[in-house]
Formats: C-alpha cells, structure tokens, sequence
C-alpha cells in the first residue's frame, strides 16, 4: 500500500508539475493521517513557490485521483500533505506482505565465530542472536541464506591452550585425555587458555614454547598428522570445542551451514597474498604488511617474520573461499566494535585486486556486553561472564519471578533482551529485567500473543475479516498499526537492524491492550469484526517473533 501510494503521488506531482521526484511517505500521529509527505517542502526551491501553495495544488489532485482509497487529503503547517484512508484501503493494507527485494541473490551470512580451544563468551551469544535475526529478515526478503562461522584452529592462542593442556597432562600424553568427564572438557580448555594467556604474559621462557608450539600446530595441518601424540591431543581437543559450539547452538535455535576453521582459510590467504607483492603487500623487515596509511588507515602486518600468516591473512582466505563456495551477490559479516578498524584494512587491501568482492560485503559491528555496573568481559584473564551464564541467570531470575524456567520463555527473554538495543552501542544486561512480564520484554510480547490465543480459543470460530469491513474509532486505530508491519520488516531488512522489529511489536502489543481494554469482543455485536482482529494481530506477533528467533506459545 504504502509504495503504490508514493507511486501515485510522485506521478501527480509529474502531471501537475512535470518535475520528477522521488516521494517517501512516512507514518505521523493518527490524527494526522496514516501518511504523510514532505514532497511540497523539496519542490519548493526548484519550482520557486511556496511549499504550503504546491501542497494545496497536490492535495486537490490527490482527492481526485486518490478517491478509491483515501477518505481524506490535508494539508498542514508549511506544506506537509497528510493522507488518511478509506476503511476499504485499510483493511487492504493488512494484506499487503514485505517485500521481497532480495529473491534470486545469494547471501552469506558470517557470525558468531567462536574460537576452538577457548570457551563461548557472552559476546558470542549476542552476535549469534542478532546474526539469526538478520539471517532471517534476509531469507523472508527472499534472499538465498547461507550461514556460515569462522573461527582459529591454529594461531597463537592454540599455541597458548597446548602449553597448559600439556602441563597438566604430564607431557604429550593423548591416553590421559580419556580421564577428563565430558561435562568438564570445555571448563578444562577455557583454564588451559587462561593459564597459558599468563605464562606467555610473565615468563619469557613459556613464551618461547607457546611460538614454537605455535609452529607445531601450523605443521600437523601442512603434513596431515593425525597419529602422533601431539596430533592426537590437538584434534581431540579441537573435536571437543566443536561438539561443545554445537551443542550450545542447538539450545538457542542456532546453527550453520558451513564452519571455516583458519587452518583452511590460511593457506589461500597465504598464496593470495603472496601473488599480489609489489602491487598491494610489501615486504617490511622479513614480513609482509598492507601499508593502509596511504588510505588513511593503519598498517597491519599479514605474514609476520616467522612465515606465519596473521589475522588478516586468514581473513583474506576466507572471503576468496566464501565467494569459491557460494558465488555470493552480498556477503554480511558480523562482529564486535573492536574489529571496525581490522576489517577496514582488510577489506581495502582485498579492494586492489578484487574491488568486486569488498563492494559487495558488508561490516556489522556491536558494542560489548557487560555485566550490571559496566564491567568489561575479558577471556584472556579469565575474568568474563560466559554464554551459558547469561542463560542461567536468566532462568535463576525466572525461576524467582514464575516459579519455573521455561526454557522458551528464558530463551525468548534473552534474546529480546539482546536484539531490542539497536546494534552497535554497548549492552548492560539485566536478568531480572528482561524476564519480567511488565514493560518491554521478551517475556511480555509472549504472553500478550498467548493471551490473544486465549480469546481466540473462547469462540467457536475465528471469522474472516469482512470483505467491505468498516471500523469503529478503536478497531480503526488496532487495524493501522497492523498495517504497519510490512513497513517495519522492509525497513529493519534494508538496515541490517531487528530492534526496529522489537520497537513495533512492543508498540503493537500496547495498541491491543488499549483496544482490548475498551472494546468487548466475546458476545459484542461486533464480535466478527474483532475476533478477525485478534486473529491477524496474534499471527502478526508470532511472524515477528520468528523473524527474531523467539517461540511464540501459545500458552503461558
């Protein structure tokens, strides 16, 4: 409804004006209108007129033209045009699906991207939500979704693990690998990591075995080693971290089509980068580097003197095997804040020789999330709240508040928690808050759409909307908000940002509840008309809290 409206306008304004423009309606107040443009104020200046005389010469013309969907045109202040519609065009709005402007494009999404051999933070879990819920909103648009993690199997914090692991083992001893209890492995391996962390910290001498474990780790990938007893320890532990990222993914709804461990992305980053010397990489002190100054960033190194490749290398494999494996149109890659800068030089390194793949990836970046009182995570000193945390104490706040910890309700208050923030600034979370059953909450919007199957499951049957249905003052009101959830779901997919979803369903759930508090709708005369209501507004909430990865129950 909305774009055949700005259609419609944007013609009237070439028949009255002959002036091509662009028309973008937007939602006022209610008692506005359902519409309202600015198109008189931008044409103003070419035409040289008064916006508030285009806007009366528009108006008359929309009235004309208009007439079988608009009950009233008007014009406000300095020549804002506010449009309302017929009870028919509304109720025609509710019909109205999101767009689906990305069918036929191929689109990898890159997220959550835990690292082997260290435990899953609380910062996994929030890029894993929002990397699901943008998944989504990609893949109703119509895009071909392709899910994807990447993550370091090799690299300097294996090396750091292995130090430790072997410590504790008593030398490269894989037998003893069978005393750790499955619940214990992924603990094991995050104290392995904090324990190395420090000695390459502190001790000189630790820090040169973890470089040269380092190397080790590189050469059972290069030589294929599997049976030796090193070998055997590392892909055993390796194979623990994946069964442990799968089984976490699993309990929140996640999950991915392809993981890219560094050991595979390395090695086509490693020649790729080699082949382009001289024109884009430089040699520097027995290394290789991208002098990004040039471009007003920073220089990074990519094979560091030890003929290692770096961060940044490995991410260049990995976009040449992204586009190898899926001949992307768009690839979304997703991380924290801290990695804005990294990925900038990546990307315009990658932009010299391959200017198509950087044109067609984009950034996302979020903020960090802290405990209550800000206090930063910090996986290296061990000092951060993990994943699994910020469920337990969730469900702990939930238990207290209900009495039990529903694991869809825990799940849904979290991930509501997470997604409402608009992506970029940092989150506080508070448990206690995002399982309440009052104010902006996960928990609320679950209840208010078991409440709407509550009323439904009263009557006999749920009537459909009559095809030449008018609408009193409330139901009026409950039917453009309805209508605006097409709107809400084009716009959150082209920004890349689900909390503009969280907004409307909040603001949706409210509208009922006014609605509901006034209007009768079991053994009204008027029953029909709102029974329909209730219905489309209960399959509006549950579409949403899809799109989100919230279960919508049915009962609570």
């Amino acid at each position: 409804m909305k774009q055949e409206l700005e259609t419609r306008v944007a013609q009237a304004c070439q028949v009255l004006f002959g002036i091509e423009t662009t028309v973008e309606l937007a939602r006022p107040e209610e008692r506005f209108g359902d519409y309202a443009s600015n198109v008189a104020l931008q044409l103003a200046g070419q035409m040289d007129k008064n916006p508030r005389e285009i806007a009366e010469a528009l108006a008359v013309k929309l009235r004309e033209n208009l007439a079988d969907q608009l009950s009233d045109v008007s014009v406000a202040g300095p020549g804002f045009i506010n449009l309302k519609l017929n009870d028919q065009a509304l109720k025609q709005s509710l019909d109205t699906l999101p767009a689906k402007s990305l069918a036929g494009q191929k689109i990898v999404a890159e997220y959550s991207d835990p690292n082997p051999f260290k435990v899953l933070h609380a910062g996994h879990l929030y890029t894993s939500i929002i990397g699901d819920a943008i998944a989504n909103l990609l893949q109703q648009a119509g895009g071909e979704v392709h899910r994807v993690n990447f993550g370091g199997d090799v690299g300097l914090h294996v090396g750091k693990t292995m130090w430790a692991l072997l410590r504790v083992l008593g030398g490269e001893k894989p037998e003893k690998l069978r005393l750790i209890p499955d619940y214990q492995r992924s603990e094991w391996l995050a104290e392995a990591y904090v324990e190395g962390t420090q000695a390459y910290d502190e001790d000189e001498t630790a820090k040169a075995e973890i470089i040269e474990l380092n190397k080790r780790i590189y050469a059972l990938h290069e030589q294929h080693d599997h049976d030796s007893p090193f070998a055997q320890i590392y892909w055993t532990c390796r194979q623990w971290s994946y069964d442990y990222f799968d089984e976490f993914y699993a309990r929140i709804g996640s999950g991915f089509e392809k993981y890219y461990p560094e050991s595979h992305t390395a090695p086509i980053g490693l020649k790729t980068v080699h082949e382009h010397i001289g024109p884009v990489y430089e040699e520097s002190d027995g290394a290789v580097i991208f002098d990004g100054e040039k471009y007003g960033l920073h220089k990074r190194v990519f094979i560091n003197s030890e003929g290692l490749p770096t961060y940044e290398t490995k991410d260049v494999g990995l976009i040449m095997l992204k586009k190898q494996d899926y001949d992307f149109d768009k690839s979304i890659v997703i991380t924290g804040n801290e990695q804005e800068q990294y990925m900038a030089v990546v990307l315009k390194s990658i932009e010299q020789f391959a200017p198509e793949l950087t044109q067609a990836t984009t950034h996302l970046t979020h903020g960090l999330v802290k405990l209550q009182g800000g206090v930063k995570m910090s996986s290296r000193s061990g000092n951060f709240l993990r994943a699994v945390d910020v469920l337990k104490a969730a469900a702990i706040a939930n238990q207290e508040l209900a009495g039990d910890d529903n694991p869809v309700t825990v799940l849904g208050a979290v991930k509501y928690a997470f997604l409402k923030n608009r992506m970029g600034g940092d989150i506080i979370y508070d448990p206690k808050e995002s399982v309440s059953l009052e104010g902006n909450s996960g928990p609320y919007l679950q209840y208010a759409h078991a409440r709407a199957r509550s009323i439904l499951r009263k009557a006999e049957s749920t009537p459909e909307l009559p095809q030449a249905a008018s609408f009193e003052a409330g139901e009026r009101t409950l039917v453009r908000k309805l209508s605006e959830y097409s709107e809400v779901i084009d716009q959150a997919t082209r920004d890349l940002m689900p909390h503009h979803v969280c907004t409307y369903l909040y603001e949706l759930a409210q509208t009922f509840n006014r609605f509901y508090e006034t209007n009768r709708v079991i053994g009204d005369q008027r029953q029909d008309v709102r029974l329909a209501l209730v219905s489309h507004y209960a399959e509006t909430l549950q579409a949403g809290l899809k799109l989100l990865g919230i279960g919508a129950p049915d009962k609570m």
